[in-house]
């Protein structure tokens, strides 16, 4: 219970690693006063000697201002081109970009244009073409761009997790210990009221919807742990926000799919928004995963934030006995991968899976190997397979965005 206390103390109260000048650290300036910011990116800079939270836009001056103080941010831009006066900021070496998803297109973009790198929020856009457009844009300006799909990390075709537990959950499957895989089951929901209904989760032109949300983490589970991407949707159920008529408002409450994989592999997944109460026991959120295989299964409670708690359960079937065990990986020394790299060396049991992407970003930025990183490829695929769901669900994909990128 001790190092519990401590582990969660430290995750809000981290030590504090002021900027060195030798380290030339990198300025990050944030679009949006954004709850989530915090989380994503000024907690987890406290305790990273070469970044600095330098600036924050926000179209509600007093907002912006507010948001500033609070979290130490020096400088702050505001109004109707504030945002756009923050990517013309030369001190600004990167942008975290936290808008709502059906912004991240047009912002991205423009601070691709003004020279920036960019940390963007998942889903990265509206469609896989816009997705595409974006990191075509990077590569021709030579700037790094990073979808935040914090708890993972996947090379060229799937390789590793931000987090240790997750790759710890990879390596047993890898190993061969359990045999070949023959069904996945995903469950990530939330109890109803966390969200009100005017939440932007649940607004079509911000690019709403539980897929959109808690399914772009669910699916890019699944494809991580099979290492492979879905061959077809089997189906795809929407469930409408209370009494709506879900042809008319297009946004899904909740989406309940089946995905065919590789090697004749089935993958279930149950996503929702305001999923209706359990009160024995009281349920205020589900986060798991269970691998079922030949030879046993292994399955991952909390498998967004596991730096809070997390359990890795394993089943293994030999001959007639089975027996179970639970792991559980803080550390990367912990987590027995077989990685050569610098990852045996990185982070601490208190880093969130965000201080894990900011050490990856900021290496990437200084031209030092990440020991975790999310391709091009990836986004693009995870991306692509969201839009199936929704056009096997009937309610297609999400609209683009109007932003046209302007001609040379």
């Amino acid at each position: 219970m001790a190092s519990l206390v401590q582990r969660l103390y430290r995750v809000f109260v981290p030590p504090h690693q002021p900027p060195k000048v030798t380290y030339q650290p990198i300025k990050f300036g944030i679009l949006g006063a954004a709850n989530i910011a915090p989380a994503v990116l000024i907690i987890p800079a406290k305790s990273h000697a070469e970044v600095i939270v330098y600036a924050v836009a926000a179209r509600d001056q007093g907002k912006a201002e507010k948001f500033a103080r609070q979290h130490g941010i020096g400088k702050v831009y505001s109004g109707s081109n504030g945002y756009q006066q923050l990517l013309d900021d030369p001190e600004v070496d990167a942008i975290y970009n936290p808008l709502p998803n059906g912004l991240h297109f047009e912002w991205t973009m423009k601070a691709l244009l003004a020279g920036k790198h960019v940390l963007c929020e998942k889903p990265m856009a509206d469609t896989a073409d816009e997705v595409r457009q974006m990191f075509d844009l990077a590569e021709k300006k030579g700037l790094v761009l990073l979808e935040a799909f914090h708890y993972r990390w996947v090379d060229v075709f799937f390789k590793f997790n931000f987090h240790p537990a997750i790759q710890r959950a990879r390596a047993i499957l890898d190993s061969g210990e359990l045999g070949k895989i023959k069904s996945i089951d995903l469950k990530f929901a939330l109890a109803a009221g966390y969200m009100k209904d005017s939440d932007i989760r649940f607004n079509l032109a911000l690019g709403g919807g539980a897929m959109m949300d808690l399914g772009c983490y669910s699916l890019n589970c699944i494809r991580y742990l099979s290492s492979s991407d879905p061959t077809s949707v089997v189906s795809a159920i929407a469930l409408p926000l209370k009494s709506a008529n879900i042809q008319e408002t297009k946004i899904d409450r909740a989406m309940s799919t089946t995905l065919a994989l590789p090697n004749d592999v089935l993958a279930s997944m149950e996503v929702d928004l305001s999923m209706p109460w359990e009160f024995f026991p009281p349920k205020l959120y589900k986060m798991w995963v269970e691998v079922k295989c030949d030879g046993g299964d292994v399955g991952v409670q909390n498998f967004v934030l596991p730096t809070f708690w997390h359990s890795i359960q394993v089943s293994n079937k030999v001959g007639g006995t089975t027996t179970q065990r639970v792991e559980k990986v803080y550390k990367f020394a912990d987590a027995h991968i077989d990685d050569h790299s610098k990852a045996l060396d990185l982070g601490e049991d208190w880093w969130l899976t965000y201080r894990y992407q900011l050490e990856a970003f900021v290496d990437k930025l200084k031209g030092r190997t990440p020991q975790t990183w999310v391709t091009r490829e990836d986004s693009i695929a995870n991306m692509q397979w969201i839009e199936n769901i929704y056009e096997k669900a009937g309610i297609g994909s999400r609209p683009r965005s109007s932003y046209v990128l302007p001609a040379e």
